[in-house]
């Protein structure tokens, strides 16, 4: 007896013919290559349904055609290979293609003073859109930081200022008595406060990057902030950030024009969103800045 055929319900008419924007699938698990390591990955994949009268896609196409994915290290080029893929497997049915890649990049951070490192995750996003003939990416980049209030730090030294003149007065200042007064808890009365905050990056890149530029984009974040969160630490290191964070007094609008500036001087950057959040210490909400270039809504 011959095997019967197995119907393909996806090739039937619909019985509403009308065309949908974006037809897929979220959270599909994937390894994918970066800057040579494997990393977990989740991935949504999908098409647009432009053909109306076609009851749904082939989705089984689109998750073999990320295989790709696996073996090539992410870049513009190999996003656009598995876009074109989607679309080639569609024919007639699809006009749009995207994708999108959600993972946590690792880079090892060497220590402010002593020779320790260590790794520090950094949550990326990557989106690619292919409509014919525009293709575009945008990652979303996660940077986590320390910011120590400006009003908090003058309020703080205003209390030193105070408790100097009351310990003082009346007094011959004695160069010995002043530097054990300066290393005292007596003395130092108040410190600012100080929050760690998050600079959530949106980014549109030039179309012709060969490389995704993650890692400088994160670098020069950090550079620009001056207060990159730390991962292992001596007391050398500890004091040698506590010197950065006073160095870098910042309000969360500090902090997003500094990334603003950042940003601009990036090459390969065409357009980008900032927002950055300041976990409060000392209120139980956060404050919030954004900042934006080029930047609409595609």
């Amino acid at each position: 007896m011959n095997a019967l055929l197995m119907p393909d319900i996806a090739t039937q008419t619909s019985h509403e013919t009308i065309p949908l924007e974006w037809v897929g699938m979220c959270g599909i698990a994937l390894p994918v290559l970066f800057d040579g390591q494997r990393l977990n990955a989740s991935v949504d994949a999908g098409v647009s349904l432009d053909d109306g009268n076609a009851r749904g896609i082939h989705m089984s196409r689109l998750y073999l055609a990320l295989e790709g994915l696996e073996h090539e290290s992410l870049s513009p080029a190999s996003l656009r290979r598995v876009l074109q893929n989607f679309l080639e497997s569609h024919e007639g049915l699809s006009n749009a293609a995207h994708l999108k890649i959600h993972m946590q990049v690792l880079l090892k951070r060497p220590a402010l003073i002593s020779p320790l490192s260590g790794w520090k995750s950094y949550p990326v996003s990557i989106e690619a859109h292919l409509k014919y003939p525009m293709f575009h990416v945008e990652l979303k980049i996660d940077v986590p930081y320390s910011s120590t209030c400006p009003c908090s730090a003058a309020l703080s030294r205003q209390l030193i200022q105070q408790k100097f003149v009351d310990d003082f007065a009346n007094r011959t200042l004695d160069h010995a008595d002043v530097l054990v007064w300066l290393g005292s808890t007596n003395g130092i009365v108040a410190t600012p406060h100080s929050q760690r905050s998050t600079a959530k990056l949106r980014l549109r890149l030039d179309d012709f990057l060969d490389d995704l530029p993650l890692i400088a984009i994160i670098d020069n974040a950090e550079k620009a902030l001056g207060t990159a969160v730390q991962t292992a630490v001596k007391r050398a290191d500890e004091q040698a950030f506590a010197l950065a964070n006073g160095q870098n007094l910042m309000f969360c609008e500090d902090a997003a024009r500094r990334l603003n500036l950042s940003l601009k001087r990036s090459p390969g950057i065409t357009a980008f969103h900032i927002r950055v959040v300041h976990a409060e210490s000392l209120h139980a909400h956060d404050a919030i800045a954004e900042s934006a270039f080029n930047w609409e809504v595609k």
